[in-house]
């Protein structure tokens, strides 16, 4: 009898389970982003989720909730500690960000506290300087900080974000000590300060980076990529100009749920969210955006997070 109860238990467990992914979601589903509002991952993440309450998507809209601070620490740490593991908390994720804060410590987080659903966009660095900036290449910024060893202040999102990555490898390839200075209020802040004159440069996202320029109020020196952006043809990448600077740095961005959540919705979120950023709309206000997209499935993504593991875990030894 206790075997034909246990049976039957496990029956309706799983039976539960599916007609749970099989309703889900049945109410509108909310997206931690960890940094502020106006910055290149808030832009992108409301793009990306707009068609949400289509009914070729998930059928509920998805909101998004800022948790800014410390790098996106304050946003992650919250994610992985107290969010509830049901699917309708979901947050974006951005790599090298959280897995380079892990791999140095102090945070309550690593890739173990989270699942993989999707990519939307691969964005990388750019050193930008104000429009009126004298500097005109990077060549011109190494002399400058040369001349001037740990004077030349330059701004960033925060720390071990894909802004200092680019930062401690431009630092290392061209030789020099600069002072790189982290923001409180992320991409957009970082970019304020540029164009304000409070630094000299700044390492930032090319989607920032090309809006600003847009705008006419920065230049951009250097990418920090293997190769030319399509957004920024006549901008050199930093090997270009002879600096050893690979694509570490590049920003991934997608979606992610917390360690725990049913396999079920998982499924569900998976099949569903990369079809989701593929539509012509939200490509078109990406591409006008300035915001290179990439998107990949929950598979591509775990690849991708392993590979910039074992890359990080290398760059940032000693540090």
């Amino acid at each position: 009898m206790k075997h034909l109860l246990a049976g039957a238990a496990i029956a309706l467990m799983s039976l539960t389970g599916a007609v749970a992914a099989e309703e889900y979601p049945e109410r509108p589903v909310m997206m931690v982003v960890s940094y502020g509002a106006g910055g290149a991952t808030d832009f992108q993440a409301r793009i990306v989720t707009m068609t949400a309450g289509n009914e070729d998507a998930l059928g509920m809209p998805i909101a998004i909730l800022n948790k800014p601070g410390a790098g996106g620490r304050v946003g992650w740490n919250w994610f992985a500690t107290q969010a509830d593991a049901d699917g309708y908390t979901l947050a974006a994720y951005n790599v090298p960000h959280f897995i380079a804060q892990s791999i140095k410590g102090g945070v309550q987080y690593s890739t173990d506290s989270f699942e993989p659903i999707a990519n939307w966009g691969a964005d990388p660095a750019v050193f930008v300087v104000a429009a009126d900036s004298p500097f005109n290449s990077m060549q011109d910024v190494v002399n400058h900080a040369k001349e001037n060893p740990g004077k030349l202040t330059f701004s960033g999102a925060g720390l071990f974000v894909g802004h200092h990555i680019a930062a401690l490898q431009i630092e290392k390839a061209a030789g020099v000590r600069m002072a790189y200075i982290p923001t409180k209020g992320g991409g957009a802040a970082a970019m304020k300060a540029v164009i304000a004159g409070e630094v000299l440069g700044g390492v930032n996202n090319l989607s920032d980076a090309f809006r600003a320029r847009e705008a006419g109020n920065v230049k951009i020196l250097g990418v920090a990529d293997l190769e030319r952006s399509d957004f920024l043809p006549d901008v050199p990448t930093m090997m270009e100009q002879g600096l050893d600077v690979d694509n570490a740095s590049v920003n991934f961005r997608g979606v992610m749920v917390p360690k725990g959540t049913p396999q079920e919705v998982i499924d569900k979120l998976a099949a569903t969210v990369p079809e989701m950023f593929k539509n012509s709309r939200v490509a078109s206000k990406m591409q006008a955006g300035g915001s290179p997209m990439l998107v990949m499935n929950r598979e591509e993504v775990q690849a991708m997070w392993a590979k910039r593991q074992e890359t990080l875990q290398a760059l940032l030894a000693g540090l």
